[in-house]
């Protein structure tokens, strides 16, 4: 999917979408949790899970570009927000189970974690705007919806992980 954009850039879902910069960012993030793994000595099996949901929120987005769902369907971009932040917060969550924290410290801590990713990816948006992008589409309205939902879904990220995710520590005091 990333080739699609850089190979036909002037296909309409891709112009404007600083693609470039999709290119080489997406990738380094899908070598954080093999990095992540690979560095702590390989303790343990490998996190699938955790580099499953990781990876899955930069996937829809690709496919949503792809298949030109952010210019055709109405909202796509707040579906994607909030799911989007869900699975990376999920995989925060998951990927601190081992600590063995209470449930609420990992339900916060994940919360936080998606709060500020979306501030940073708002932030990012913005840059890549004012260098002269102009399809994204991004307005003080967008902006706002984005924070609010993205935030929400890190919520329910942290919820669902904490209490859904097999092996939780069995103490919820602290």
């Amino acid at each position: 999917m990333l080739l699609m954009g850089l190979l036909f850039p002037d296909m309409s879902q891709f112009q404007g979408k600083a693609w470039p910069a999709r290119a080489v960012s997406y990738p380094i993030a899908a070598l954080i949790v093999p990095i992540w793994w690979w560095r702590s000595k390989r303790i343990g099996d490998y996190p699938h899970l955790v580099a499953g949901l990781l990876v899955l929120p930069f996937v829809t987005d690709l496919a949503g570009n792809v298949a030109n769902l952010f210019d055709t369907v109405q909202d796509f971009d707040d579906i994607l927000h909030f799911l989007n932040w869900t699975f990376l917060t999920a995989a925060l969550v998951i990927a601190l189970t081992s600590l063995r924290l209470a449930r609420w410290n990992r339900i916060l801590l994940g919360t936080g974690f998606g709060a500020i990713a979306i501030i940073i990816w708002e932030i990012v948006e913005y840059l890549i705007a004012e260098s002269g992008t102009s399809g994204l589409n991004l307005t003080y309205k967008d902006t706002i919806s984005d924070l609010g939902l993205s935030t929400l879904g890190g919520l329910v990220g942290a919820v669902v992980a904490t209490y859904v995710k097999a092996g939780d520590p069995p103490t919820d005091e602290g």
